[in-house]
């Protein structure tokens, strides 16, 4: 049977180990929605919930899980995050946050990317629900993602 590379010989997970691998500039991008009722809609367009500006704290509420998803994602490797963008736009159905993030480092920015998008939506869920029993959050996803060497 063949080992996979997160499981050490003793049968126990581990994160993958990186130390070889070069610095690269790396960057990656995601998108999630939430759909909304359009009573709902209205309230954040007119700031009109309790909690406050949702699309404001959700963006910061994207930042800040995209900088912890080491200490949410038992196996990814922290890194040092040069560029975290959030955005949180009022659509059609709800709201789409799209994120981008850049590091320089020996493995990839995906993960934060993709937490990013998912903390910034379930803001969005805890300061709607009193408001808004039909709400689902889906089409979370990776756009994009790059490296490039720094030399």
């Amino acid at each position: 049977m063949e080992k996979l590379s997160h499981v050490s010989a003793s049968g126990k997970a581990q994160m993958v180990d990186v130390s070889i691998k070069p610095d690269m500039l790396r960057s990656a991008s995601a998108i999630g929605h939430i759909s909304l009722s359009a009573a709902t809609m209205v309230l954040i367009r007119e700031n009109k919930l309790k909690k406050g500006d949702v699309l404001t704290i959700a963006e910061i509420a994207g930042i800040q899980g995209g900088k912890k998803t080491s200490e949410l994602i038992p196996l990814c490797h922290p890194l040092q995050i040069t560029k975290m963008d959030v955005n949180a736009t009022i659509d059609e159905t709800g709201v789409t946050i799209t994120s981008e993030a850049r590091c320089v480092g020996q493995t990839g920015i995906e993960m934060e990317a993709l937490t990013a998008v998912a903390t910034g939506l379930l803001t969005i869920y805890d300061m709607c629900k009193a408001v808004d029993k039909g709400m689902v959050i889906d089409q979370i996803k990776l756009l994009r993602k790059t490296k490039k060497s720094l030399n």
